[in-house]
């Protein structure tokens, strides 16, 4: 494996960073991680676990002395560190350049736009009078959003009315935090494609993925999407397309809507394997997480195809319970055919916490989903 960036240092222990290193471990890299979090998911599996705060610019310094390559679990870090590596020659994939885009959700909705992409109309805003102005403009409702941070749900506010203005912006930091408005797309369908990027500029695409959400958070994963033939090649180029924007090696998901006139518009990019991409673990020639350690590391990629249809489902901290982790039902789960299901290591349960998720594979998707509905009755995690 001449040639090939043979230490992985990766920025987050969750479950995305654990994911990644046991196929990391798979094909024999080292790999050391950092994370504030002395039993992350990630703990039991790396060569080495710097325990430091995400903003330790000294412990990712560290962390890229120790390694050949840089990656990185989740966008909320700091890419001013990751731009210097990258002028002192540290190898940082995705580009720390693409991070700091993509860290505000204004930028990179500009940046969308001005290439040409559809996205929904959105305005900067930092007041109160800002907002009814956006308000006026886009008509009601209209999502507002911090600019920075957020995620499943956090940070945005769906404001449906006038009067809701003062309670939207007091709830999103009072004018501390940079807002933008953004016109409220009618979706009928949530979806998402993930693409992955090579060190030679190759790239592979995968299956449209229909997302379905409760209270914010991602709560199905269903591929092949139940949508128009005709809007699959559609969203498939609007994610290369994606990909020429934001420039840089490993995985990216490309969040998009899709509307009864099956219009589509980009919501959101994450230049990281994805919450909707687990599916690829079962059900893709080659997982997500195994595509990005290809790529960061200098390694051909492999196939994209889906083998069966599939449905994922997250697995969340029951609400009312809080407390170390406990699991019931896991063997009734597992005695249906064609049910896997990952457990990510959490010590402690909370409420709609991300806990594990189930993957089901069918020979159709009826079947797929009646299989999962199954094994989600029956699989509890709870804390106390």
């Amino acid at each position: 494996m001449e040639n090939i960036h043979k230490k992985i240092g990766i920025i987050g222990g969750g479950q995305l960073g654990k994911m990644m290193i046991q196929e990391a471990k798979k094909m024999g890299f080292y790999v050391a991680v950092l994370d504030p979090t002395p039993k992350c998911p990630a703990h039991t599996l790396v060569d080495e676990h710097i325990v430091a705060n995400f903003d330790d610019k000294e412990a990712i310094r560290s962390l890229a002395e120790k390694t050949d390559v840089l990656t990185y679990e989740f966008e909320h870090i700091d890419a001013d560190i990751l731009q210097k590596l990258e002028k002192e020659g540290k190898k940082v994939y995705p580009t720390a350049k693409s991070l700091k885009v993509i860290q505000n959700k204004y930028a990179q909705k500009k940046l969308i736009l001005e290439r040409g992409l559809p996205t929904p109309a959105f305005c900067a805003v930092s007041s109160e009078r800002d907002i009814a102005n956006a308000a006026e403009k886009f008509g009601y409702p209209i999502m507002l959003k911090t600019c920075t941070g957020g995620y499943d749900g956090k940070g945005n506010f769906l404001l449906k009315n006038k009067e809701e203005i003062p309670k939207a912006y007091a709830e999103l930091g009072k004018g501390k935090l940079n807002l933008m408005a953004e016109k409220f797309f009618p979706f009928t369908v949530e979806i998402s494609v993930l693409a992955c990027r090579g060190i030679k500029g190759e790239i592979k695409v995968y299956p449209v993925a229909e997302n379905i959400h409760k209270d914010s958070i991602l709560s199905e994963t269903r591929v092949p999407a139940s949508i128009s033939k005709h809007v699959i090649p559609k969203a498939m180029e609007v994610a290369k397309k994606v990909m020429e924007v934001f420039q840089g090696v490993g995985m990216f998901c490309v969040e998009m809507f899709v509307d009864k006139e099956e219009n589509i518009a980009v919501n959101e990019v994450a230049p990281r394997p994805h919450n909707s991409g687990h599916y690829t673990i079962e059900a893709c020639a080659t997982s997500q997480f195994e595509q990005h350690i290809r790529a960061i590391t200098g390694l051909p990629l492999g196939s994209s195809e889906l083998l069966k249809p599939v449905v994922m489902r997250n697995l969340l901290g029951e609400v009312g319970s809080t407390g170390k982790t406990h699991i019931s039902g896991a063997d009734t789960a597992l005695a249906i055919e064609g049910v896997y299901l990952h457990i990510y290591g959490k010590g402690e349960c909370r409420p709609n916490r991300k806990m594990g998720h189930i993957t089901t594979i069918a020979d159709s998707m009826s079947q797929a989903l009646r299989k999962a509905e199954m094994a989600k009755r029956a699989i509890k995690i709870y804390g106390k």
